[in-house]
Order: structure tokens, then C-alpha cells, then sequence
């Protein structure tokens, strides 16, 4: 029997966080023998491993032939943001089963992408169902040690400047990275209406009035949910200045929020002033996006503890929590 062409020329496309799209070449007299695709996929720390042989194939790995390109979705639980090796083999099934199949194609590296929007509205409403009640606050809140805030007010000018979010929470958070802010605390204690006096990040604190961050000219962005491996979740909420590069960002990789009505964050005008509420049974972690002045609050130290065991500095998320993890490429 006639040998089957080598595939060649492998291309990725239209790459998302748990699809793509895959294509290549071979003789074009196989085009019409060709009934099966063996597709060989791996995460580049595992690129040195053995091909499979196309006998051991499990089922998930064999794809009948389809005009190209071919959609790769569904085959694999693909991880947001992985880098992944691939190369492809093409076969015909014979009378018996068994399948005459080409040599290996080239293999080729390509990166998955982050959560699209509708993956973030899926953790959005997950959220919204652990939410809870709302209760009431009127400060924003950042811990610091003191050394950061002594820095700030010595060498910038006494204003805070956006940093980049660090790997907490999900993989594939499109924010992670790539969005820069400025972190704030809005929870408070259920019995005293007031900030927790302990915290994981320092005993200096910088609390300013919430109608500084939060108003109607300010742009409410839902951009994750996760856990540590413990009961209570954390949701990452973005706040942007309506119009700035921060809501410029968030606007095509965030869902936005109303922000007279949501179950996480709240401003509603009641009479004369500005009322603020947050979900109380949700650990919220505010990103502002743009440079703050010292001057706009004030800095006190808190009479607590330092718990920095809670601290969710590049804290990995728990992948196994069915509460906080969607279903990707099924």
C-alpha cells in the first residue's frame, strides 16, 4: 500500500483560552485517502515525552478527518494561559481496524489565551451566588508596612502609583500581569460596621472616603473569583475613572457592573449623599487604576495582628473548587 505523506507547515489560529485552530499540508493525493487525524498534544514541560503510539491512542486523541482548519475544542481541558507543544500524524482506517498512518509532523509551540468575557461572566455568576447580603461602609482601605508608606511620601511625591497585578487568583485572568492598580480593602467587621483592626499585608493603614474612588463617574469592573483552599472566596472587583486608560482596558476583557445595582459593590444616591455597600459574605480586593495622593486620606496604625498566612500575595487558586472554577472546552 502507497505510504501517506509526512503532514507539514502546521499553523495555529484563532487560539482562546481552551480552543484553536489547527492546520497543514500533505500531497494532495492523500487528501482524498486520509480518514483519521492522531493529534498529539502536550504542555511544554512535557514536550521531551514519547509520542504515543497511534495503537495506545485513547479516543480523545483521534479526530475523523475534517476539512482544514480544524476546531480543537472539547478534546482536552486546555488551561488558560499554558504554553503547549502539538504535532499532528494522519491515518486511514483499514477493513481491520488498523491504521496505515504517516510519519509525525513537525512539532510547533503556541501559548492558550486568558478568560474571555463570557468565562468571567460564568465566575461572575458564581460570585453572585455566595454574595450574601449587603452591608454598609464609607472608607477604602490599604495596609502597608510602614517603610512603603515613608517611601511614598519621601521619593514619589506622596502619591501611590499603579503597579501591575501580580498571578493571584485565576490562571487565566486577563488582568494578571498586564493591568496596573493600586490594591484596597472595602470589607468590614459585621458587628462594629468598621475595617478589621488585623491584617495580612502590615499594621499601617491608608483609609480614604469612598466617594474619592467610587461615584458615578467611576467605571465597576467583575474580574475574578477564587479561593486558597479554604471556605471563604475572594472576588477582584476594578475600579476606573469613567474615560481613563485603566476603563479603556477593562472595557473589552471585563464584564462592567452597575454600580447602583450589583451584588458585590454599591453607590446609590440616598437623599442628599452618597451610600456605599459591599457583599459581606465575599472577601472583596479592590484594584484602583489610577496614581493616588496621601493627602486625599489618612495613615494610622491598626491595633491587631499581622496575619500573613492570609496574605494572597501570587496566591495560586484552588483548581479543584467546584464553587469557583468554570468548566472550560466542553
Amino acid at each position: 500500500m502507497e505510504l501517506l505523506s509526512t503532514p507539514h507547515s502546521i499553523q495555529i489560529s484563532d487560539i482562546t483560552c481552551d480552543s484553536f485552530r489547527i492546520s497543514w499540508e500533505i500531497d494532495t493525493p492523500d487528501l482524498e485517502r486520509v480518514t483519521h487525524y492522531f493529534i498529539d498534544l502536550n504542555k511544554k514541560e512535557n514536550k521531551n515525552a514519547n509520542k504515543f503510539k497511534h495503537r495506545d491512542v485513547p479516543t480523545k486523541l483521534v479526530a475523523k478527518a475534517v476539512p482544514l482548519p480544524m476546531t480543537v475544542r472539547g478534546h482536552w481541558f486546555l488551561s488558560p494561559r499554558t504554553e503547549y507543544s502539538v504535532a499532528v500524524q494522519t491515518a486511514i482506517k483499514q477493513s481491520d481496524g488498523e491504521y496505515q498512518v504517516s510519519g509525525w509532523s513537525e512539532t510547533v509551540e503556541f501559548c492558550t489565551g486568558d478568560y474571555a468575557k463570557e468565562h468571567l461572566q460564568l465566575l461572575q455568576e458564581k460570585a453572585e451566588i455566595m454574595a450574601g447580603r449587603m452591608l454598609r461602609f464609607s472608607v477604602f482601605y490599604r495596609n502597608h508596612q510602614q517603610e512603603y508608606f515613608q517611601h511614598i511620601r519621601q521619593h514619589c511625591g506622596n502619591v501611590m502609583q499603579p503597579y501591575l497585578k501580580d498571578n493571584s487568583g485565576s490562571h487565566g485572568s486577563p488582568i494578571s500581569g498586564t493591568l496596573r492598580g493600586i490594591f484596597f480593602s472595602c470589607n468590614t467587621e459585621f458587628n462594629t460596621g468598621q475595617p478589621p483592626q488585623d491584617s495580612p499585608y502590615g499594621r499601617y493603614r491608608f483609609q480614604i472616603p469612598a466617594q474619592q474612588l467610587f461615584h458615578p463617574g467611576t467605571c465597576l469592573y467583575f474580574a475574578d473569583l477564587y479561593c486558597m483552599y479554604t471556605a471563604y472566596h475572594y472576588a477582584v472587583l476594578v475600579l476606573a475613572p469613567r474615560g481613563s486608560p485603566g476603563d479603556h482596558f477593562c472595557r473589552t476583557r471585563l464584564p462592567e457592573l452597575d454600580i447602583t445595582c450589583n451584588r458585590f459593590l454599591t453607590c446609590t444616591a440616598e437623599g442628599p449623599e452618597l451610600v456605599f455597600r459591599h457583599a459581606q459574605d465575599l472577601i472583596l480586593e479592590i484594584i484602583y487604576t489610577e496614581p493616588l495622593n496621601l493627602a486625599l486620606g489618612y495613615l494610622d496604625e491598626i491595633s491587631g495582628h499581622q496575619l500573613m498566612s492570609l496574605s494572597t500575595a501570587n496566591a495560586k487558586k484552588d483548581p479543584s473548587c467546584k464553587a469557583c472554577n468554570v468548566n472550560m472546552g466542553r
